[in-house]
């Protein structure tokens, strides 16, 4: 059967869709994936950052069911509660700023709506985005996405007036400096992007990760973060948050922004936020969302009224089982043994991260980027049961995405077999 599966699929499905694993998946639970041919594995990477509160929840299946048997789909045709209940959910667990919520369905869809939202309340057209961001592969967020050029091979032109300003990624850093003498260079660049290339007065927004997600498990300096909110403000500029990957305490908060003590003007949330029911969402300030009059955004399945449902129960979860507190408190566990392993695994570059959103960077002898290793280390660790993916420009960082639900017996299991991995 599993076979059967895999030979069917690359006849039906198209190759540009890419598996990470040869796994045919037959259940899952919890953190756990059971595979067809009953190998189980456990599953560091929560399907993406997406089954945060574990695989098949039974609060979510419960609330899932029980919304199934009343109401499936609206298309905006008439109101229902689950929707609005959702709503209220997030207004209460997000930064102070967002008041109002517009529902979509995936990642990429919210963030065409954040440039959407904030080129028509501004009334400019200019977009800057930050190198190395991965913001979606629609046109608009393909324009924004610059993780790695591969993604924008052939699609060629692209959305107009979207610039790039450099990620401040410290361990390499894009403007040649020492993490401990540098002045925070890459704003001295985002400044002089704004005096040479476009004028704040023509920006509509910035968008940014606040962890770097595709581009490699970065965060950055808190003071970057700050700075940019305060360069935002001064000139009127929207400061979209995209926690696309980082939201629904991935990084031990609700939203990685909080790290920073910043409040965006815009953010976008999807991933983690339905236990992997296809949803996501914008949120504003009602005086941003109420400058969009009725028809200038919409959609046929975004809110759905099941996905809404399943979301609700996601963040019932996460406050009842005090999941974001459990993820700083696992996270810090592992990142206190990943450094250790640092010291004694010279093939290890760096070791950084939040909660339990935790990038490992492996390296040759001379510092160089060790993409072969890295690929040598997941196959390692998925032949020993663990599932675990790479990102990077240069496919040389190990993620560890796993779910909040994991026990630290568990989170040591599960670096037992990384290490065993990185030794052969």
């Amino acid at each position: 059967m599993p076979t059967d599966v895999k030979k069917k699929a690359k006849q039906l499905l198209t190759p540009a869709l890419v598996f990470h694993t040869g796994i045919t998946a037959e259940k899952a639970t919890g953190i756990y994936v059971e595979a067809a041919d009953g190998k189980r594995y456990m599953d560091f990477s929560s399907g993406l950052a997406t089954a945060n509160i574990g695989h098949c929840p039974p609060e979510v299946i419960r609330a899932v069911s029980k919304q199934a048997k009343k109401l499936i789909h609206s298309g905006c045709i008439f109101y229902y509660a689950s929707e609005v209940e959702l709503a209220e959910r997030l207004a209460r667990i997000t930064p102070e700023t967002i008041e109002m919520f517009f529902f979509s369905n995936s990642g990429a869809e919210a963030v065409e709506g954040a440039i959407k939202l904030a080129r028509f309340h501004t009334g400019r057209q200019a977009i800057i985005a930050f190198t190395g961001g991965f913001h979606g592969r629609t046109y608009g967020a393909l324009s924004l996405t610059s993780s790695a050029a591969r993604y924008r091979n052939g699609y060629h032109p692209l959305l107009p007036s979207v610039y790039h300003s450099p990620y401040p990624y410290c361990y390499r850093c894009p403007m040649g400096q020492k993490k401990e003498t540098c002045s925070t260079e890459c704003f001295g660049y985002l400044e002089r992007v704004l005096r040479h290339q476009v004028t704040p007065e023509e920006t509509a927004c910035m968008v940014i990760e606040p962890v770097l997600g595709e581009g490699g498990y970065i965060a950055p300096p808190a003071e970057f973060m700050r700075r940019l909110r305060t360069l935002c403000t001064k000139h009127g500029i929207m400061l979209v948050a995209d926690e696309v990957q980082t939201g629904f305490g991935r990084t031990g908060r609700w939203f990685a922004c909080e790290h920073y003590a910043i409040k965006p003007d815009i953010i976008t949330m999807a991933k983690g936020i339905a236990s992997g029911f296809p949803l996501s969402a914008i949120g504003a300030s009602k005086k941003i969302m109420s400058s969009w009059p009725p028809g200038a955004h919409g959609t046929t399945f975004g809110g759905n009224p099941v996905s809404c449902a399943a979301a609700s129960a996601t963040i019932d979860k996460i406050e009842k089982d005090r999941l974001l507190e459990k993820a700083r408190k696992v996270g810090a566990h592992a990142m206190a043994r990943l450094v250790s392993m640092k010291e004694r695994h010279f093939c290890i570059g760096d070791v950084r991260g939040l909660g339990l959103m935790i990038g490992i960077e492996f390296v040759k002898k001379n510092g160089e980027p060790d993409r072969d290793s890295t690929a040598k280390i997941v196959k390692r660790s998925l032949d020993r049961g663990l599932i675990i993916v790479e990102c990077g420009i240069d496919k040389n960082v190990v993620r560890l995405m796993p779910p909040l639900v994991t026990t630290l017996t568990e989170m040591d299991k599960g670096l037992d077999i990384f290490e065993e991995a990185l030794v052969g």
